[in-house]
């Protein structure tokens, strides 16, 4: 690329990383190496690049100014879980809940892929930093991609460049360690597509594969899979949570992490807007994060979250004024769409966006939106893409910078249940907590490839992210039992449908009464009935003042089912008993304790 100066020396003084891109550069053979140093100029001149080669599409610059549109492969629109692997030496250790591969045999065949992989190409070297720049909770690593593409998205996801480069060097010189994530867009072969994860060696390749998850690794592959094996190994935890602020009207504020796997409203609870009387009354949500968490416990014995992330990588379709006006407020400048359908006067377009009419289909082709609907298709992906700043975010908290992290007062499980699980319930103490992480369960969504709309157990959301055996996760967070401090966990549904299949509960900002229930109980100042399954709200413990609730919502909202649950918890058991010796007993007793409850 000729915009861009490629310096003749490698600009670190940190030895590793500098034997680490001369090997990759041999092995992969590129026409050019670039250090990225995030600046504008780097930036302006990498989009310059992308605009003349086609790679980004530039959108109408009164509606969307310094906005992109980009069209990935058709085959190359969502994770691929059954091509993740994680690469430990002993098979147990990454678990049933993963694919597994030995170590030197994952190398071997990555190295094959990657040989000779970039001639053509520039190699990018990206340093980055995952958290606040200066936060001891904060990790860094390095990704090396031949992708423009990947380089502009981790410039808005992480904070990424010089800054990150300086404090790699200073880390790296006192003995610590960074990750090194490789990665290639190769041929965008399916069939030579793999992602692989070597959590011992703090080490990430992708090939194959220019979408978000399985491209931009500093996100789902360093900050779940590798933070996770690192979170075990440091006394900490890496999670696929948001981080929300909520400010009561007396002004205290308190943080909620919440986990719901991917495409389950998360972006939307995370900058949630009040409902017009909470707005009055004077309740206040803020921003922390949408995606990723990382706690620690602090000195007080609360545990401390920051989001590691620096950006959204939010999914377009079914964002709109009424779902998530923040969200739309957030895309409407200096943002990167990926898939998304495109207007005749160039702006961008998903299924369920307020207005317009798109004249192009994701793929770039014309579309017919006159045509019937089963003949035509979506004209944006399911799975389409937003990137942007966290930054332009409305309810974006600066309590995101700081590097202490933010003290989490409850942690929040949730996923899709048509049946069931109420509308919202509180775990009776820690480990019951855990047991009600584990056990979550969710209907698959357009973010994985495979079948939409089957349940799975999808334990703490974390199925597709965890860099270990789950057993040994589940035993990892019951070790924080003995901390003082520790925030209440709840389980919320706000996905609960009705006989006529239509949902039952508002959701969207009238979620806030469900957290304001749970504020209520952290403080201690909130009903609730006692059930097996944990304390559930009766309906008037909820502020449902303006929400038209019929009997059939009551009943099924704030009831329990002793018989379902009592087929739930058994098949929670043959769920646990699937990862052998090594599930900790103490979550199994609970499951056993529970079950009896239920009379099972």
């Amino acid at each position: 690329m000729n915009a861009i100066a490629v310096p003749q020396h490698p600009p670190t003084r940190l030895d590793e990383l500098k034997q680490w891109v001369e090997d990759v550069a041999r092995l992969t053979r590129p026409d050019a190496i670039h250090w990225c140093d995030g600046s504008d100029a780097e930036n302006a001149a990498l989009i310059a690049n992308m605009q003349a080669d086609g790679t980004l599409i530039k959108l109408n610059e009164k509606t969307h100014p310094d906005s992109w549109l980009h069209r990935s492969h058709p085959d190359d629109v969502a994770r691929v879980e059954h091509l993740t692997f994680v690469c430990t030496r002993h098979a147990d250790d990454a678990g049933p809940n993963n694919h597994w591969m030995a170590p030197d045999e994952g190398h071997a065949q990555m190295d094959a892929l990657f040989d000779g992989c970039m001639r053509g190409r520039t190699m990018y070297v990206i340093p980055y930093c995952m958290g606040p720049i200066d936060s001891p909770l904060s990790r860094c690593g390095v990704e090396i991609t031949d992708s423009p593409y990947v380089v502009a998205n981790m410039r808005i996801m992480t904070r990424m460049g010089a800054a990150a480069l300086a404090r790699i060097e200073r880390e790296g010189l006192a003995g610590g360690a960074f990750v090194k994530g490789l990665h290639s867009i190769g041929e965008l072969d399916p069939n030579r597509r793999f992602i692989m994860h070597f959590p011992e060696e703090l080490t990430i390749k992708s090939y194959g594969s220019g979408y978000g998850g399985n491209a931009l690794l500093g996100k789902k592959c360093h900050a779940l899979r590798i933070a996770s094996y690192q979170a075990r190994s440091e006394g900490w935890l890496a999670e696929h949570m948001l981080i929300l602020g909520v400010e009561n009207p007396q002004g205290e504020t308190h943080y909620i992490a919440a986990a719901f796997p991917s495409a389950c409203g998360k972006t939307n609870l995370a900058m949630l807007i009040p409902p017009e009387g909470y707005r009055r009354d004077g309740w206040k949500v803020t921003t922390i994060g949408d995606d990723i968490c990382w706690m620690r416990p602090g000195a007080d014995g609360r545990l401390y979250a920051i989001n590691p992330e620096a950006g959204f990588f939010g999914v377009a379709p079914g964002t709109s004024s009424k779902s998530n006006p923040n969200a739309l407020a957030t895309i409407q400048n200096n943002t990167i769409f990926t898939n998304v359908g495109l207007t005749a006067d160039g702006q961008p377009w998903w299924e369920g966006l307020d207005g317009g009419v798109p004249a192009y289909d994701w793929r770039g082709h014309e579309y017919d939106s006159s045509a019937p609907a089963s003949s035509r298709g979506p004209a944006a992906h399911p799975n389409a893409r937003f990137t942007v700043s966290a930054k332009q975010c409305p309810s974006y908290s600066p309590m995101a910078e700081h590097p202490q992290g933010v003290p989490i007062s409850a942690i929040v499980f949730g996923g899709r249940r048509a049946s069931l699980v109420p509308l919202v319930f509180e775990a009776r103490d820690w480990t019951h907590g855990v047991l009600v992480g584990a056990a979550m369960g969710s209907e698959t969504t357009a973010a994985a490839t495979g079948a939409v709309g089957v349940m799975r157990r999808d334990p703490m959301a974390m199925k597709p992210f965890c860099g270990y055996n789950f057993a040994d996760y589940f035993a990892h967070w019951l070790s924080f039992g003995d901390v003082a401090g520790l925030p209440k966990i709840f389980h919320v549904n706000w996905f609960r449908k009705g006989d006529d299949g239509k949902f039952l509960w508002p959701g969207f900002g009238d979620n806030l009464r469900v957290i304001e229930w749970m504020i209520a109980r952290v403080k201690g100042d909130a009903g609730a009935q006692d059930t097996p399954i944990g304390a559930l709200p009766h309906a008037h413990d909820l502020n449902l003042d303006g929400v038209d609730l019929g009997d059939e919502a009551r009943a099924k909202l704030f009831g329990f089912d002793e018989a379902g649950w009592r087929e739930e918890f058994a098949g929670i058991g043959e769920f646990l008993d699937e990862y052998g010796p090594r599930m900790p007993a103490a979550l199994k007793a609970e499951q056993a304790r529970i079950l009896a409850e239920l009379g099972g």
